[in-house]
């Protein structure tokens, strides 16, 4: 039996009153699609630390770690062979105005309300955002059925 390691990956949702931001996809996964700032775990990375480092690379918008509150997760089948774990983090409190700061990897960078979020957001983060917006369960099971 061989154990698969999932992918760890953290989100992080930045709300200005009814808005979410949103960033638009530059690169070959979803081209296109929305979904919030996100990215991979690095290892030995603490999950919080990995979430305001991924925020402020993707956006200039800086937060201290301990103003990341853990708001959903999502346990993601990507393919056969490829699991994720979806960390959804809701910015407390943030310094700075949302850039693009990642041109080659992201078109855009837009406010939505939460009553009108765009229909093309990727569904693995969707399911996170949504989940989050719905705030019934704090878990996902995305893709297993």
């Amino acid at each position: 039996m061989t154990l698969a390691v999932p992918v760890i990956d953290t989100h992080a949702i930045l709300r200005n009153g009814d808005e979410i931001l949103l960033s638009q996809r530059g690169g070959p996964y979803g081209y296109g699609r929305w979904h919030a700032p996100s990215g991979k775990l690095d290892q030995g990375e603490p999950l919080r630390e990995g979430a305001a480092r991924e925020l402020r690379e993707e956006t200039g918008v800086r937060v201290d770690p301990e103003h990341l509150r853990l708001v959903h997760v999502v346990h993601h089948k990507q393919s056969s062979d490829v699991e994720r774990i979806g960390l959804f983090f809701e910015a407390t409190e943030w310094e700075g105005e949302p850039e693009n700061r990642e041109p080659a990897k992201c078109l855009a960078l837009e406010w939505f309300s939460v009553h009108e979020l765009p229909e093309d957001i990727i569904e693995y983060p969707a399911a996170g955002l949504y989940g989050y917006l719905r705030a019934e369960q704090p878990l996902t099971e995305h893709g297993w059925h």
